[in-house]
């Protein structure tokens, strides 16, 4: 056999290899063209939150976490049949609406238990024209207490042989281009029966989002704990439908998170375990997975991180009340719980890059944070406008605070915050500067945008580079026009101007030289 012959036989085994590692992770979209270890981003919005795209890092510049702003109360659970317990949120945009779907419960302490009898579990609906003001319309579905006259959607209670659990709800709108009129709105609710217990996830669908029926008469999903919020969704990157749900871990019941993808919402095949790499195994209490809709490739979650604190004199400091729960209980002996939201993304919608620091923390000390339930993140961030005038929108998320009555007998809230689109993490350099340098890519498009942000001494320029790390001819940093400002948008020119569009489907690779910056995100046009 000839050497040519032998060498194009190791290049199918390679590219067959490829082909199977895309199947076994799930079919990731961008991974890598002909050659090896090229990945191809196509035109798809690359952030910086995983190091997808980094090759090396020198000089001063390093992967930086940025946290979210907090805003007003953007609503407060206080009617008589909301409580404490309202934890769980949907929120999403529908046209010119911004609507918000919740459970409505109630916790209280009698005789020194922790109970939660005091109403049935409710779904409930608020809605805003900017997502910063919330209103509870009347719907005039649902009776409690005689009346009609509340935001109640649905109640929990028995329905055929299902018991809907209205305790940790999940409404979305489907996105699925081929979705029918009665089902434009989906809900996925736990099966509590009163005689077997928690029994699975239930498939509902509405051509409203206020009259809900069911799409199968059992649980669609049932292999799982469910005891947090369970989502689905559709995967417009994808073209299917993905969940994730609550399971426990091993022999040590560690709450974890399983997967599933289905092509009708009904049928529920290749389940699996959500895995982290190296990241250590701990508590997860939500997901809180996505697609951002600036980039579907990627799903990004905010997994509420449940932390046990052994009892300490520094507790007695903090100005909360989980302190005064606890002893109210009579578990103060234990010491108190924590709770915190991470971040995470994943291309393969199994693998998950998840940073250990928190996203959002407890916060200052007052009253309604330093608790267990405090900063469980809404699913899912909206786009919102941003206070300053003329500045682009923003990202708005949503988290709880005051779980259980900490800020008021009887009553939870939920709290907005803002973070930069596409700002969850950046490449930043100090003012001595930094450098990074890509992997070897292939890109579809003609301009090059930065999502950036600098000083006003600072700079950002850009190098084109071969396969090998040469500059290309006329995309050389010297040629690079420096990028100064704070845009979410701006293109990259170079001597000769800002088209790339000769380099569409050759292998190259960027380097960013920079100075007191961060560099968020980067997409070709």
């Amino acid at each position: 056999m000839s050497k040519k012959s032998k060498g194009t036989i190791g290049k199918r085994k390679r590219r067959l290899t490829l082909l199977m590692l895309i199947i076994a992770m799930g079919g990731c979209a961008a991974v890598a063209d002909d050659k090896e270890g090229v990945l191809q981003i196509r035109s798809d919005r690359q952030l910086f939150i995983d190091d997808y795209l980094i090759n090396k890092l020198t000089g001063g510049a390093n992967k930086l976490l940025h946290h979210p702003r907090p805003m007003e109360v953007a609503i407060t659970h206080e009617e008589p049949w909301e409580g404490s317990g309202s934890s769980f949120h949907s929120v999403f945009k529908d046209g010119d609406k911004y609507k918000m779907y919740y459970s409505a419960w109630d916790f209280t302490i009698v005789e020194g238990k922790v109970t939660d009898d005091s109403h049935p579990y409710k779904l409930c609906y608020a809605e805003s024209d900017d997502g910063i003001h919330w209103t509870k319309p009347n719907l005039g579905l649902v009776e409690f207490n005689g009346s009609k006259n509340n935001n109640i959607v649905m109640i929990s209670g028995k329905l055929g042989d299902v018991y809907p659990d209205l305790g940790h709800p999940v409404v979305f709108k489907d996105s699925n281009p081929n979705v029918t009129p009665d089902a434009k709105y989906k809900a996925i609710i736990r099966d509590w029966s009163v005689e077997s217990g928690l029994k699975g996830l239930l498939a509902f669908k509405s051509p409203d989002g206020f009259k809900w029926t069911l799409m199968h008469p059992e649980s669609v999903i049932t292999d799982g704990a469910f005891d947090s919020q369970n989502l689905a969704f559709w995967d417009d990157a994808r073209n299917e439908y993905r969940a994730y749900w609550r399971y426990m871990a091993g022999k040590e019941a560690i709450r974890s998170i399983r997967t599933a993808r289905s092509d009708d919402f009904i049928n529920w095949t290749d389940q699996a375990d959500l895995q982290y790499g190296d990241a250590p195994q701990i508590q997860l209490y939500t997901n809180v997975i996505k697609n951002y809709h600036r980039a579907p490739q990627l799903l990004i979650g905010f997994p509420v991180r449940y932390v046990h604190r052994e009892w300490s004199a520094n507790m007695e400091a903090l100005p909360d009340v989980e302190n005064r729960r606890l002893r109210a209980t009579g578990e103060t002996r234990f010491g108190t719980a924590l709770t915190e939201s991470l971040i995470m993304v994943s291309r393969d919608r199994v693998n998950f890059h998840r940073l250990e620091e928190a996203f959002l923390r407890p916060g200052i000390e007052r009253t309604g944070t330093w608790h267990y339930g405090q900063q469980y993140i809404a699913w899912s961030m909206v786009e919102t406008q941003s206070a300053l005038e003329g500045a682009p929108n923003e990202l708005s998320l949503y988290a709880v605070e005051g779980f259980w009555g900490t800020i008021k007998k009887g009553m939870d809230a939920l709290r907005r915050y803002t973070i930069r689109l596409d700002g969850f993490a950046s490449i930043n350099a100090p003012m001595t500067g930094g450098e990074l340098v890509t992997k070897p890519f292939t890109f579809q498009g003609g301009e090059l945008e930065l999502n950036f942000a600098t000083s006003a001494a600072g700079e950002i320029r850009v190098e084109i580079q071969d396969e090998n790390g040469r500059p290309i001819p006329g995309y050389d940093l010297n040629a690079c026009e420096p990028l100064f400002g704070d845009t979410v948008g701006r293109k990259v020119h170079w001597k000769s101007g800002s088209d790339v569009s000769a380099l569409q489907g050759k292998t190259v690779r960027l380097r960013f030289a920079m100075k007191d910056a961060d560099l968020y995100a980067l997409k070709f046009q």
